[in-house]
């Protein structure tokens, strides 16, 4: 099992940045792709950004492309999202996500795919 913990979350002005940081508790061997989504209140999940473990390629939402950067420690098991140019609309409870199944053939862009789930870190973008 992989417990993911956030970091970073946040309260910062409309054009600011955070870093959002996600770490396993134990390292894993088997980590396919890593992601972040990210939920309003009274609205779905919906995807931000996502890496893959072995070559690190990297997949965003249109919302976010150019303004947010995922990257990945492989080493570690580490997953980071520099969130540049933060708009108010980026407000969300911003979830980190592991899919550990090399198999699956879920889209990199669905919450389906991933296996495990953080406990969210809030970040607040103010006007």
């Amino acid at each position: 099992q992989v417990q993911l913990v956030e970091s970073g979350g946040g309260l910062v002005q409309a054009g600011g940045s955070l870093r959002l940081s996600c770490a396993a508790s134990a390292r894993t061997f088997s980590i396919s792709a890593m992601g972040w989504f990210r939920q309003a209140p009274g609205k779905e999940r919906e995807f931000v950004a996502a890496i893959k473990w072995s070559g690190g390629n990297t997949y965003y939402a249109d919302s976010v492309k150019g303004r947010f950067t995922i990257s990945r420690d492989n080493a570690q098991n580490t997953l980071a999202l520099q969130m540049n140019s933060l708009k108010p609309e980026d407000t969300a409870v911003y979830y980190c996500a592991a899919d550990e199944h090399y198999t699956n053939s879920y889209s990199i862009y669905s919450s389906l795919k991933y296996d495990y789930w953080g406990q969210g870190t809030q970040v607040t973008v103010s006007s």
